[in-house]
This record gives structure tokens, C-alpha cells and sequence, in this order.
């Protein structure tokens, strides 16, 4: 990426909407390049022969002996680790700090002069302060390692030939990796071979719904989330299977760039700290001025002996140092963190907890922080009706409504073929556990699922009235998903889902109250429009009875004569408490930006939401990357820094 999108935070009086992950201007390269010059190449823009070739590897994946080479070569797959800090070093920590050291000078001295409970009470004032700071960080380090401790370590590639599970780390590049769904992605792959395979990017672009992958190649310039034929480390395979050779591993994957742009960001003192650095270097210096001048007065006006006057300066500087003053503030830092800690925020080190009191400006992730990273049905529209439906994420609780009044499945019988058809066309499982609802496959299917829910249909009874007979499963290519059922009074039907111009292409009539009407292309573009507009992604439904005594399901049986039921919108929704959240801030006159990788319009929906102001002005970081940073300045300078809302800034958006 041009600029460094960690940097952004020098630019305080900006809003940032869309962010798909850092863009990476490739160069080109000779096969036998170093490994930091071939981590430059844009292999997304390279077919997979081009790119097998450059890394000396073939589909059957490299031999042993070559990948026990390359591991000398380009070093284990993982990130670098900062080590922490050892028990000595965060114990001796606790000290830096200047009012700490004027406390020893002071204990050092009282205890010079025989004042030897005073010189007590000082240094375990200082060692209490050093114990409960050196105990909450020693917490917060087991927490972070029991969290790094849960990372997937395993991968299934071709060595020789062969299928073997090796550890991720082993991982080089040239390797050929096969996924499947439920794997974690352990390093950069161009992919070469695949079947349905769709990958959930959220961690990269902030897209909340799995990405359907390709083997085609793409443009150089094309943007992260585009690069359809990449597979990119940490990301999170979600249905179907795939095979990809290893382009780039440990620091050189795209997820490793941004532990690197991490890592380079400048280590701020907080507020409190600097006050009290402050504070502490102005009271020594005020304290020794005045021991200074009291030494002199006496010696030189009162015509006092040195040494008394010596012991009467050090006992005055002794007393005006506020020795309960670095205590009490440990303590109640370390109040504030166990209150964090019960609201499962982990604080690594105390002084950081303060900080939250000094925000002004809160940068925020939508997908998964300011939203709920759960697809949810928003909206269904028929030829007659468009319904809203309340309720969301993978909970089954909510209503149908439409134009403000709630609505019965009887009374609609359109809806309830609709909402039939995508709980039998579907092959995500719903498990009900601790208190909560988990899809088991595409995110998108889980929400279909869960409005048949809602509805009160239940898909083990539909599945047990319609049973399936044959399905097509869905793939990139056709983008659509068939299957064929047949009910216990022998009648036998196909339902089909998926992208609305590949359904409607199908379609020669449409379900309405009256029953089969010719279809009417232009009813459902003016709907499309309207869902396309609230940021929503759609899916289209449709159905047609088939010839009986029918177990198999074909091609052509699904390219012609369709009947069109409708289109579901669905929107990953912002949490509520989000909203409430976003509110309280704006009330405590904190400003909140909201940074993703989804596309601007879903972006803007979700914006507007959670009642961010001035989503209109969202700036997409193609167009970001076109300024340069005086004009980025000067247009920074001209968003209103109010803190009753922002605009939005869209670092990189996908058209």
C-alpha cells in the first residue's frame, strides 16, 4: 500500500468507511529472485502454469528433499514474535518513573539520616506500587499467550506425490496446499484447482460474506478483495475445496505486511503518564530549588552552621515529596483494569487503562465490532409485496412486516413457497449450544435458514415432507444452486437460488396472489434497485414443477421455464449495543470512525444505521490513493470534526 494505513491515525479530524487491506505494487521478478523480491510479484496476475513454473513446482506439489531446502532458504511459515518481557525486566519497569526515582532518593537519604521508619514506610510504598503493577502484567501476558496458543497449526499438502498433514510452519514457498471447508488458510496461495470453494476474508477486507474464489487470472492493479484466484493466510475456508500453490509465507503474506505495519507503530505515552512525567519533573526541580534556597538563606542570613542547615533542606525536600502519590495511582489504575477484565477486555499494561479516559476519536472495525458478523435476511420482496423482518443475526427470533403492519404466512402464500424453497435448496446445518445459534456452512444460507424460522417453518419437517432426490451444488461458475424433491403425493419440484440475473435469465413467468403471471424483468430490476440501494446483497429464489418418476437432476432442467418467488436482501446488521454505544461516545463528544473493506454502499447502509452523520461523502481508496498527501491533508482539514457525527471516509472500496 502507497501509504501506510496505520499512519492514518496522525490525521485526527477524518472518518474512515471502507478498507480492504493493504495494496501491495508488485515488481517484476526472475525466477531464481530472492525470496523478498518474489513476495513483490503479482501472481494474481499470473496464470497458475506461470506461477507453478517460477517456483520450480509442478500440481503433484515438490519432493522432500526440495522443500527441506527451501526451508533453509525462506525460514519457517510464521510470524515473528516480539518476545516479552522477562519477570526481571517487567519487574524493574515498574520503577521508570520519576517521582518513583525522587521516592528511592528520598528513602536513600532519610535512611542516611537515621529516620529509619520513615525510610521504611517510603520504600514499601515504592515496593507495593512495583508488586501490583508487575502481578497485572504478568496476567495480561498469560491471557495474550492463551490466546496465540489457539491458532490452527496443521495443513494437508502434496510432497512427493503424496497427501501428508505437515505442521503449518513447514510450509514453503512452492508447496501445493489443498483446502477444504473449515480449514484455515496457513499462507498465500495462487490457486489452481477448485470446486465450489468460497473463503470468508473477513480478517483482510472486512467482507462479512464468503468469497466465491476463481482460477482465472486477474488484473495487476487489482484490489485485495478482487483477487479472486489468491487465498490469503489466516483466512477461513468455508465451503467446498480447492488446491493452491504457496506464493508467500511467515512475514511475506499479505497478513504478515500487517504485522509488520503494526509493528512500526510509533509507541505513544499516554496522557496520564506524560502529565505525571511532567508533573513529577516540575515538583523535583521546584523541590530542589526550594531546598536550595532554604540551604542558602540560612547559611548566608541566619548565619546558621552548613550542616545543620544541609539536614534541614534534605528533611524539607523529604516532606514535600508526595510519596502516596504513585501508589494511589497504581491502585487505581489497577481498579480500572480488573473492571475492564470483567467486561473481557484485556489490559497488558496499567497505564494503558487510563487512556480510555483521554479518546477523543474511536477507529472502529464494522465487521464483527460495530456489526454482529452474522448474515440476516433484512428484506423479501415478491411481485406483490416487499416485507421487512425483524429480528437479528443467527437468532430465529423476529417478525415479517410490511409497511409497518405484521403479517401472517396465511395470508401470503408467495412468501411462504419463497421462504419453503430456501430451507429445502440448502445445505447449511443449525446447531442450537450455549445459549446461542451457530450456522455449520455458508453464512448466506444461514440466513435463509434462520428467516424459514422465523416464519415458523421448521426444515427437518419440510425436509421430511419434500424430500431431496438429486442437487446441483453451487459453483462460481453457473452461480446458482438447484435441487429436485418430491412430496408423498408424488409431485415433483425443483428449486433453484442464486445470483438474481442468472435466476431471472431462467424465468418465464412469475408467482403472484393470483397465481403464474409472464414475467415482468422490469418489476424486479426497480426491485433490485431498491434493496441494492440500502446496501443489501441479494438473492434470487425460483421454482417449477418436474416431470415425475424423476431421480436425477440436470443442467437443462434448469434452463428454461422457471418461475420467479422473489428476492431476499441481507445485510450483516449493526449490534445494538453498537448503536447505543456510538451514541453514548458522540454524547461524551467522542468522535467514531468506522473502517471496513465492504463495498461503499453496504458501508454507507451500515453508517447510517448506526447514525453516523454525513455517510454521503464516502471516499473509496482508489481515489485516496490519487491524492497526494498535502492534497489528503487538505481534505482531511475540510471534514467537520464534530463530534455529533462524521463523515465517511472510505479507504478502499471495490466497484
Amino acid at each position: 500500500m502507497d501509504r501506510n494505513f496505520f499512519d492514518w491515525h496522525k490525521l485526527p479530524h477524518f472518518s474512515v468507511m471502507a478498507h480492504t487491506g493493504p495494496e501491495t505494487h508488485h515488481a517484476s521478478a526472475q525466477k531464481e529472485a530472492s525470496p523478498s523480491t518474489e513476495s513483490d510479484k503479482p501472481w494474481h496476475a499470473m496464470e497458475a502454469d506461470q506461477v507453478l513454473t517460477a517456483f520450480s513446482s509442478t500440481k503433484q506439489g515438490l519432493s522432500g528433499e526440495n522443500a527441506q531446502l527451501r526451508q533453509q532458504q525462506y525460514g519457517p511459515n510464521k510470524l515473528p514474535e516480539v518476545s516479552p518481557r522477562g519477570p526481571l525486566l517487567r519487574f524493574l519497569a515498574q520503577f521508570h518513573n520519576v517521582l518513583i526515582y525522587a521516592l528511592l532518593v528520598a528513602g536513600i537519604v532519610t535512611a542516611m539520616l537515621d529516620h529509619l521508619v520513615d525510610s521504611g514506610v517510603i520504600m514499601g510504598v515504592v515496593l507495593i506500587n512495583t508488586i501490583i503493577g508487575f502481578i497485572q502484567e504478568g496476567k495480561a501476558e498469560d491471557a495474550l499467550r492463551a490466546i496465540r496458543q489457539m491458532l490452527s497449526a496443521k495443513s494437508l499438502v502434496l510432497r512427493d506425490g503424496q497427501r501428508i498433514s505437515i505442521p503449518a510452519e513447514e510450509l514453503v514457498p512452492g508447496d501445493v496446499v489443498l483446502l477444504q471447508s473449515g480449514d484455515k488458510v496457513p499462507a498465500d496461495l495462487r490457486l489452481f484447482r477448485l470446486k465450489g470453494l468460497q473463503i470468508q476474508e473477513a480478517a483482510l477486507t472486512g467482507e462479512s460474506v464468503a468469497v466465491e474464489k476463481a482460477i482465472e487470472a486477474v488484473a495487476a492493479e487489482a484490489a485485495l478483495g478482487d483477487r479472486l484466484c489468491m487465498a490469503y493466510s489466516g483466512t477461513l475456508v468455508t465451503y467446498g475445496q480447492g488446491a493452491g500453490v504457496v506464493t508467500a509465507t511467515g512475514s511475506k503474506t499479505e497478513i504478515g505486511r500487517i504485522s509488520a505495519m503494526v509493528a512500526g507503530v510509533e509507541q505513544l505515552t499516554t496522557p496520564l503518564l506524560q502529565q505525571m512525567d511532567q508533573f513529577g519533573r516540575w515538583l523535583t526541580a521546584g523541590i530542589l530549588g526550594l531546598a536550595v534556597f532554604t540551604f542558602t538563606f540560612g547559611v548566608l542570613v541566619r548565619d546558621y552552621s552548613s550542616a545543620d542547615m544541609f539536614l534541614a533542606a534534605v528533611g524539607l525536600a523529604v516532606a514535600a515529596i508526595p510519596e502516596g502519590l504513585p501508589a494511589i495511582m497504581t491502585i487505581t489504575l489497577a481498579i480500572g483494569v480488573q473492571r475492564m477484565a470483567g467486561r473481557n477486555a484485556i489490559i497488558r499494561r496499567l497505564p494503558a487503562v487510563e487512556t480510555l479516559g483521554a479518546v477523543t476519536v474511536i477507529c472502529s472495525d464494522k465487521t464483527g465490532t460495530l456489526t454482529r458478523n452474522e448474515m440476516t435476511v433484512r428484506n423479501i420482496a415478491t411481485v406483490d409485496n416487499l416485507y421487512d423482518i425483524s429480528g437479528t443475526g443467527y437468532d430465529p427470533h423476529g417478525g415479517f412486516s410490511s409497511h409497518g403492519r405484521e403479517v401472517t404466512l396465511a395470508k401470503h402464500p408467495v412468501l411462504t413457497k419463497m421462504l419453503r424453497a430456501s430451507l429445502l435448496c440448502n445445505e447449511t446445518a443449525l446447531r442450537h449450544s450455549d445459549h446461542s445459534w451457530q450456522v455449520h456452512g455458508d453464512p448466506m444460507e444461514g440466513a435463509l435458514m434462520i428467516a424459514g424460522l422465523k416464519s415458523g417453518l421448521d426444515p427437518e419437517t419440510e425436509a421430511a415432507l419434500y424430500p431431496r432426490d438429486d442437487i446441483i451444488p453451487f459453483e462460481s461458475g453457473h452461480k446458482f444452486m438447484a435441487t429436485l424433491h418430491h412430496s408423498h403425493e408424488g409431485k415433483y419440484f425443483i428449486f433453484i437460488k442464486g445470483a438474481p440475473e442468472r435466476i431471472l435469465e431462467r424465468c418465464s413467468t412469475q408467482l403472484s396472489l393470483e397465481g403464474e403471471k409472464p414475467l415482468d424483468c422490469d418489476c424486479w430490476e426497480r426491485r433490485m434497485q431498491t434493496m441494492a440501494s440500502k446496501g443489501q446483497r441479494l438473492l434470487a429464489v425460483a421454482m417449477r414443477q418436474a416431470h415425475g418418476g424423476r431421480l436425477d437432476l440436470e443442467f437443462e432442467d434448469v434452463e428454461k421455464d422457471l418461475t420467479m418467488l422473489g428476492l431476499y436482501g441481507l445485510l450483516d446488521p449493526p449490534r445494538e449495543e453498537a448503536i447505543a454505544a456510538v451514541a453514548r461516545c458522540c454524547e461524551a463528544g467522542i468522535q467514531v470512525k468506522m473502517i471496513t473493506g465492504d463495498h461503499a454502499d453496504t458501508a454507507t447502509a451500515i453508517a447510517r444505521q448506526l447514525k453516523l452523520a454525513n455517510t454521503d461523502n464516502a471516499l473509496t481508496g482508489q481515489a485516496l490513493d490519487a491524492l497526494s498527501d498535502e492534497a489528503l491533508l487538505d481534505r482531511v482539514q475540510k471534514v467537520p470534526g464534530k463530534s455529533t457525527g462524521h463523515p465517511a471516509l472510505s479507504p478502499q472500496t471495490r466497484t
